[in-house]
């Protein structure tokens, strides 16, 4: 049974630091690529992050480049998102999600139904 688990969210002032993490167990972690979505109240599930098996390639939707890092330990089974420069519209529920595959070709990444395991979410809250 496939378990995936965020943590790390919270409420931080604009422009401060927070690092989710999400531990994955029940499966090979290093077979499948890895993204990190968000949803606000009243606004679809977006795509924020991906990275492949490897770690070598990662993306980044436009409104979090150059703020947001995503990284993975494969010898934990955990993902990470660093989240700097933090903004009042970075506010939403965080969630972790294992791709179908190890990595995913053109834009795919940012399609939920190209994930098929997905954690319970970690909220964040910025305060302006």
């Amino acid at each position: 049974q496939v378990q995936v688990m965020e943590s790390g969210g919270g409420l931080v002032q604009a422009g401060g630091s927070l690092r989710l993490s999400c531990a994955v167990s029940g499966l090979i972690f290093d077979d499948y690529a890895m993204g990190w979505f968000r949803q606000a109240p009243g606004k679809e599930r977006e795509a924020v992050s991906y990275i492949t098996w490897s770690g070598r390639s990662s993306y980044y939707v436009d409104s979090v480049k150059g703020r947001f890092t995503i990284s993975r330990d494969n010898a934990k089974n955990q993902v990470y998102l660093q989240m700097t420069s933090l903004k009042p519209e970075d506010t939403a529920k965080y969630y972790c999600a294992v791709s179908r595959y190890t990595s995913m070709f053109g834009e795919s990444w940012r399609r939920p139904d190209q994930y098929n395991n997905w954690g319970q979410g970690t909220q964040v809250t910025v305060s302006s």
